[in-house]
């Protein structure tokens, strides 16, 4: 069992920063597909952004503004999140799953992510 805890979550102005961290209790988690998603109240939890390796993939509506990282030493993936906009306060999850997996089977607690006018 991959136990996922994020943190760097907060209340922070439109326009500003934020970067959120999810620790990974695995030793092998650089062999982890990792990704982080989000959900706003009222709505269905959605995807973010995921790493595979080295390589990244970011849903549209944050590529730019949010980059995904991870630093296999420490067990850490990471959501850099610049320019935060208002319709992106939520409660962001960090997930993981094998290789082979076609779904994510781990998932941390939320961290919440609110920006303010």
């Amino acid at each position: 069992q991959v136990h996922l805890v994020e943190s760097g979550g907060g209340l922070v102005q439109a326009g500003g920063s934020l970067r959120l961290s999810c620790a990974a209790s695995e030793r092998t988690f650089s062999n982890f597909v990792m990704a982080w998603f989000r959900q706003a109240p009222g709505k269905e939890r959605e995807f973010v952004a995921t790493i595979i390796g080295n390589l990244t993939y970011h849903v549209a509506s944050v590529k730019g503004r949010f980059t995904i990282s991870r630093d296999n030493a420490k067990n850490t993936v990471y959501l850099q999140m610049n320019n935060l906009k208002l319709e992106d306060t939520a409660v962001y999850y960090c997930a993981a799953r094998a290789i082979t997996a076609s779904t994510y089977d781990h998932w941390g607690q939320g961290t919440q992510v609110t920006v303010s006018s």
